[in-house]
């Protein structure tokens, strides 16, 4: 008999696994991935189309696409482009239960290993320092890493942002568990001498921050972050303007990307000098007061209370004054500010939410509000919870669901690529009505 040849392929090494899960594109030369991120992008408008047809309303264009589609706009830098990443604490491919790094596997499939980013291609040299050092300091510790909240332990994940100026913040989440003040203040004193006397000085963090939290997510609100060390803010330059950044304020994660995305949204809002611009989601107030010049007000509207201290400075410094922002839930802001618009000046919506979506109080108010004729959507997940937005601003009126406005219609969409060798692609789509 003859042998049976084995015709299996190895198995690809954690570092492989780790690349293929979180840059899957990466073994692609850089116009190729452009390519594949294209034609995502054509699909999610052929679907949309079709999402519209079902609703009766005609919006087949050529390629079965609900409005035309441009090339995607290719990333300035596409490597180390990230301007913030997080870091797990878990079991690493060695069993070490203190190994930083990021997931391969899920928790569904209970096969979650945590494997070292050192050659991934999208997180920067800075980033992978910092999560170097922060190793050594909890192999160090006697206190376990916290992997299952019920199991006890307390060192978690990392989050480290860095900028073009050369700033760097690191913000380490920990759980308390049943530690005490004192115990808690030796910790974070420990902490510090290790970032800023010891081996994780040549970090040289320009901001140490220490979150206490019993949950998964939590915000500044919920359990407030301590600042250990350095300065409270770090700062970015972008399109001429100097932003200051708390450290969960929202900040595109490609600042180079960023630049070319707000450029080009300036372009299609086509804004006049009495244009009033409505930025909803705003973050730091990095889209309107890039585009401040161009309009005579800018309203933004944002639900993180630290982001809006943030774009409040933001416009202060940069000497900007037509500029108001509101703290708060945009489904709970926005209706209030637009049911009384009585200003005859021309509004301009610009909306970049989370990739859960805007909340249908928000979509109704922008169509109830007949003052704005041009909407900018501007989505990292236009697949997703985007969709049923796209969906309720095109749709007829419906007076069941206390929506009547007229409705939009998609025109144009552009593709930006702010996430180089993932599959991921920032969709801008404009609609006007």
């Amino acid at each position: 008999k003859k042998a049976r040849v084995s015709c299996s392929l190895p198995e690809p090494s954690w570092e492989e696994r780790l690349a293929n899960a979180v840059t899957p594109l990466w073994r692609l030369p850089y116009q190729e991935q452009l390519q594949v991120k294209y034609e995502s992008q054509r699909k999610i408008l052929q679907t949309l189309a079709s999402r519209l047809e079902e609703l009766g309303i005609d919006a087949q264009k050529p390629g079965g696409l609900c409005c035309p589609l441009q090339p995607v706009v290719p990333s300035p830098i596409i490597n180390g482009y990230r301007n913030k990443s997080t870091f797990s604490v878990n079991r690493g491919p060695d069993g070490n239960p203190k190994t930083v790094g990021l997931y391969v596997g899920t928790g569904r499939g209970r096969n979650i290993v945590c494997v070292k980013a050192n050659h991934v291609e999208n997180i920067p040299s800075k980033h992978k320092q910092v999560a170097q050092c922060y190793e050594e300091f909890i192999c160090r510790s006697p206190l376990d890493s916290c992997i299952l909240f019920h199991e006890g332990g307390h060192w978690r994940e990392l989050v480290v942002r860095t900028t073009s100026c050369g700033h760097t913040m690191a913000i380490i989440t920990f759980h308390p568990q049943q530690l005490g003040q004192e115990a808690l203040a030796t910790q974070k004193a420990l902490l510090k001498e290790f970032f800023t006397c010891g081996p994780g000085a040549v970090c040289a963090l320009t901001s140490l921050y220490f979150q206490e939290s019993t949950m998964t997510r939590c915000s500044h609100e919920q359990s407030p972050y301590q600042l250990l060390h350095g300065a409270p803010h770090i700062f970015e330059e972008l399109l001429g303007l100097k932003f200051r950044l708390s450290p969960d304020a929202f900040f595109q994660v490609n600042t180079a990307g960023a630049a070319v995305l707000y450029q080009a949204v300036g372009e299609l809002c086509q804004a006049t000098g009495d244009t009033v611009l409505l930025d909803i989601c705003c973050g730091t107030g990095t889209i309107g007061l890039s585009l401040a010049h161009r309009v005579s007000k800018v309203i933004g509207v944002e639900v993180v209370k630290k982001a809006i201290e943030d774009a409040e400075w933001n416009a202060a410094f940069n000497g900007i004054s037509n500029c108001e922002f509101h703290s708060g839930k945009a489904e709970a802001v926005l209706p209030q500010l637009l049911a009384s618009w009585e200003d005859a000046r021309p509004l301009v919506a610009v909306v970049n939410p989370s990739r859960a979506g805007l909340h249908y109080r928000v979509v109704r108010a922008i169509r109830n509000c007949r003052s704005i004729r041009r909407l900018l959507y501007i989505s990292c997940k236009p697949e997703g919870e985007a969709m049923r937005n796209f969906l309720e601003l095109c749709c007829p009126p419906d007076p069941r669901k206390k929506l009547a406005g007229k409705p939009f219609a998609p025109v144009l969409a552009i593709p930006f690529d702010m996430f180089p060798h993932t599959v991921h692609c920032e969709l801008v789509l404009l609609f006007t009505r």
